[in-house]
C-alpha cells in the first residue's frame, strides 16, 4: 500500500491558514476521492475539505481546533497502490546515498524538456500542491505567486515533482539539478516521519488552552460561557475597527410609502412566479449603489497614507446566523444588476449564509456594507465599519407615522411609512459634508421610487 499525505488546501486568495473544526471521518474509515473528510474554518467561512485520493484514512495528524498553515500535512491516506510503493520510501530514507542515482532519470527528463517549458497565461489559483512540491519551491525561492504559473501535467493541472524540476531546469539550469537529490531525500522522510508526527498534535493541548476557567471570583448565580471561534473573531475585528477609524454617524428619516405599497402589490406575484421572497433589502441596495455612483469617494479604502478608490461597487449585507453571529457576504458589481437580479443575489447569499455554505470569495472584495437592523424591530442603529471599508449604513424598521402631505390644493395630514437611515463613516477620509450628503441621496432615491417599476 502507498501512503499519501493529505495537506491543508488553498481555499481562497490571501488565505494562509485554516482552523480544523471537525473531522467527518475516523481513522480506519474508507474514503472515496473528492469525498469530504473534514470541516475547516477560514475567515468566518466553514468549508468541507475533500480527499485528494481514495483509500483508507490511516492517520489524523491535526486535531479539532488546531490552526494549520496552507500546504501543511493534516492526514495520511493509505491508497490501493502497489505493495512496493510503501517500502520504497523507508529504503530511500535509510540510505540517502541510494536516492541520488534514482534522481538522475528525472534530471535527464527535465533537461530534455526544459527548453520547451513556458509559464501559464493565467495563474492557476486554488490549485492543490503536494508537500514535496512546496518544499522544492521553498528551497529554490519560488513564491506562491510564481508557483501558480508553473504548468502542471497531473490530475486537474496539479504540479508534479517532474513538472517543477523541469520548470527549474528551464528557469535557472544548474540549480534544478542540484536540488533534485535533495528533494529526493526529502520525500521519503515526509512519508516515513508522518506517523511519528502524530503525537505532536496530541501533545498540543495548547489549542485547548482558552478553555481554562477564570479564577472563581464571581459572586452570585452566574454561568461562564466560552466564546466560540466566530464570536472571538468578530470581537477582535470590531475592536480593531473602532481603534482604526474615528466613527461619525449621520441620520436621515426617509418616507418609503411608495416602496411599501409597491412591495405589497408585487410580493405575492413574485413569490408565486419565482418561489422566492421579495424583501426590502434589494431595494435598499439598489438605492445605495446609485448613490455610490454619485459620490464615488464613499467607495474607498485606506492603506496607510493612501486612499484607494474602488471602481467596482461590491455591497456587503450582514446576515444573521442561527447561532446569533453575523456574517457579511457581498454582491459583486451591484450597480450592474436590476432589481430582479439583486433579489436573486440577496436571497442566495442569505440562504447559503444560514447553512454555512458561503465561500471565501463571497466574503472577499466588499467595498460598502448595509445592515438591516429593522429586521430585528430596531428603528435605528450606529453600525461599526467593516475594515478596510470607510462607511456602512444601517436601515431601521419601517413605521407608520402621521405626516404633513403637500398637495397643489394645500397641506393635509396623512399616514405615511417612515424609516431611519444611519450612516457611519470613517472621519479620517470622509468629512461630515460627504457623509451627510451621501445618506441624504440614498433617502432621495428611496423616496423617489417609481411605483410603476416591474420585476
Amino acid at each position: 500500500m502507498a501512503l499519501v499525505e493529505m495537506v491543508m488546501p488553498k481555499m481562497g486568495e490571501s488565505i494562509m491558514e485554516g482552523t480544523v473544526l471537525k473531522w467527518l471521518k475516523n481513522v480506519g474509515d474508507t474514503i472515496e476521492q473528492d469525498e469530504s473528510v473534514l470541516e475547516v474554518a477560514t475567515d468566518k467561512v466553514d468549508t468541507e475539505v475533500p480527499a485528494i485520493q481514495g483509500g483508507i484514512l490511516k492517520e489524523i495528524l491535526v486535531q479539532e481546533g488546531d490552526v494549520v498553515a496552507v500546504g501543511a500535512p493534516i492526514a495520511i491516506i493509505s491508497t490501493g497502490g502497489d505493495d512496493t510503493a510503501a517500502p520504497a520510501a523507508p529504503a530511500a530514507a535509510e540510505t540517502p546515498a541510494a536516492a541520488a542515482p534514482q534522481a538522475a532519470p528525472s534530471q535527464e527528463t527535465a533537461a530534455t524538456t526544459g527548453s520547451s517549458v513556458a509559464k501559464l497565461d493565467q495563474p492557476a489559483s486554488g490549485r492543490f500542491y503536494s508537500p514535496l512540491v512546496l518544499n522544492i519551491a521553498r528551497e529554490e525561492g519560488i513564491s506562491m505567486q510564481e508557483l501558480e504559473y508553473v504548468p502542471g501535467t497531473g490530475k486537474e493541472g496539479r504540479v508534479s515533482k517532474k513538472d517543477i524540476m523541469t520548470y527549474l531546469e528551464s528557469r535557472s539550469g544548474a540549480p534544478a539539478q542540484a536540488a533534485a537529490p535533495q528533494a529526493q531525500a526529502v520525500q521519503p522522510q515526509t512519508q516515513v516521519q508522518a506517523p511519528a508526527a502524530a503525537p505532536a498534535p496530541a501533545a498540543q493541548p495548547q489549542a485547548a488552552a482558552p478553555q481554562v476557567k477564570p479564577a472563581a471570583s464571581y459572586g452570585g448565580n452566574v454561568e461562564m460561557i466560552e466564546m466560540d471561534r466566530m464570536r472571538k473573531m468578530i470581537a477582535d475585528r470590531m475592536v480593531d475597527s473602532k481603534r482604526i477609524s474615528p466613527h461619525v454617524t449621520s441620520f436621515v428619516e426617509a418616507d418609503v410609502t411608495n416602496i411599501v405599497n409597491w412591495r405589497n402589490k408585487w410580493k405575492d406575484v413574485y413569490k408565486k412566479r419565482e418561489g422566492e421572497n421579495l424583501t426590502f433589502t434589494p431595494i435598499f441596495i439598489d438605492a445605495i449603489a446609485k448613490a455610490i455612483k454619485d459620490f464615488p469617494m464613499i467607495n474607498v479604502s485606506v492603506d496607510g497614507g493612501t486612499i484607494i478608490r474602488h471602481k467596482d461597487i461590491n455591497i456587503g449585507m450582514a446576515v444573521a446566523l442561527p447561532s446569533g453571529n453575523l456574517i457579511v457576504p457581498n454582491i459583486k458589481n451591484a450597480d450592474q444588476l436590476n432589481l430582479n437580479g439583486l433579489t436573486k443575489k440577496v436571497n442566495d447569499l442569505a440562504n447559503r449564509g444560514r447553512i454555512n455554505k458561503l465561500t471565501p470569495d463571497d466574503l472577499a472584495g466588499g467595498t460598502y456594507t448595509v445592515s438591516n437592523v429593522g429586521s430585528f424591530g430596531n428603528v435605528m442603529g450606529t453600525p461599526i465599519i467593516m475594515q478596510p471599508q470607510v462607511a456602512i449604513m444601517a436601515v431601521g424598521a419601517i413605521k407608520k407615522k402621521p405626516a404633513v402631505i403637500e398637495t397643489p390644493e394645500g397641506d393635509l395630514i396623512g399616514i405615511r411609512h417612515f424609516m431611519f437611515l444611519s450612516h457611519s463613516y470613517d472621519h479620517r477620509v470622509v468629512d461630515g459634508s460627504l457623509g451627510g450628503m451621501f445618506v441624504r441621496r440614498v433617502a432621495d432615491y428611496l423616496e423617489q421610487f417609481d411605483v410603476n417599476t416591474t420585476i
